[in-house]
């Protein structure tokens, strides 16, 4: 069993821990006030134009085989398929890459 003076002493050191955390906080938030909202817009953009390229080359390339091919198939909805297919792989890239560099800076602070 703790003494009392030794369970004070652990509660203060704890206290202290809490708030020092917070003050962290706060100074990075401060520190990064404007850049949270056009960081955010900034990779809303990427990601919609990392989907949007694939997507729009897929198609191209569809049409132009459905224009080359009489088959049966229809080679611009493939295309739409794995342009999209691809557009989400590499939005999935971009997030897990800015997220992994997000709890690097966390891990760091």
């Amino acid at each position: 069993m703790k003494s009392g003076s030794s369970e004070q002493s652990d509660h203060r050191r704890d206290f202290a821990k809490e708030i020092a955390d917070k003050e962290r906080r706060k100074l990075r938030a401060r520190r990064e006030r404007g850049k949270n909202v056009w960081f955010g817009l900034g990779m809303l953009g990427l990601i919609g134009w990392s989907v949007s390229i694939p997507v729009l080359a897929g198609i191209a390339v569809g049409v132009w085989l459905d224009s080359r091919s009489g088959a049966s198939i229809s080679w611009t909805l493939v295309g739409l398929g794995c342009g999209f297919a691809l557009g989400c792989v590499n939005a999935w890239f971009w997030i897990s890459r800015e997220r992994k560099a997000m709890e690097k800076r966390e891990e760091d602070e």
